[in-house]
């Protein structure tokens, strides 16, 4: 976010006008933990994709309700929020998820929101990846 300023500077009649700009950058960058810490899993737990079924998601989800994040697929974080719902983040094609596992920085835009088709998750380690849809995950049923 830049805000620019024109200032007028006051001088003596006899002096030329001068006319000075001033630009104050803001940026604010929110971190996104990881729901378990520790050392990164050689791949995503294969039988725990499987805990959830993905449904027809939301274009934004408010950044302010993000609580933590996980993986479970190679091309998707799992978000959950405060009010313990989860949303999968599909990553845009050849983005993997495994350069996520320590957590991921979001720059906000001005509405608060983050959307797929608009925003990037960037790694720590340097990485970004766009956010292709958002699909809301439910508990799936135990096979009887």
């Amino acid at each position: 976010m830049f805000h620019s300023v024109l200032l007028l500077l006051t001088v003596p009649a006899a002096e030329p006008v001068q006319w000075a700009q001033l630009t104050i950058e803001q940026r604010i960058i929110i971190r996104v933990p990881m729901a378990k810490k520790g050392r990164a899993p050689a791949r995503p737990v294969p039988d725990a994709r499987n805990d959830w079924k993905e449904k027809k998601g939301p274009r934004c989800i408010a950044l302010r309700s993000i609580r933590s994040a996980s993986i479970l697929m190679d091309n998707a974080i799992d978000l959950l929020l405060a009010d313990n719902h989860r949303y999968r983040a599909r990553l845009e094609r050849g983005c993997n998820s495994m350069g996520f596992y320590s957590g991921f920085y979001v720059e906000p835009d001005e509405d608060g929101s983050l959307c797929s088709g608009r925003d990037e998750l960037q790694a720590r380690s340097g990485a970004s990846c766009g956010i292709d849809s958002f699909r809301r995950l439910e508990q799936a049923e135990p096979d009887e």
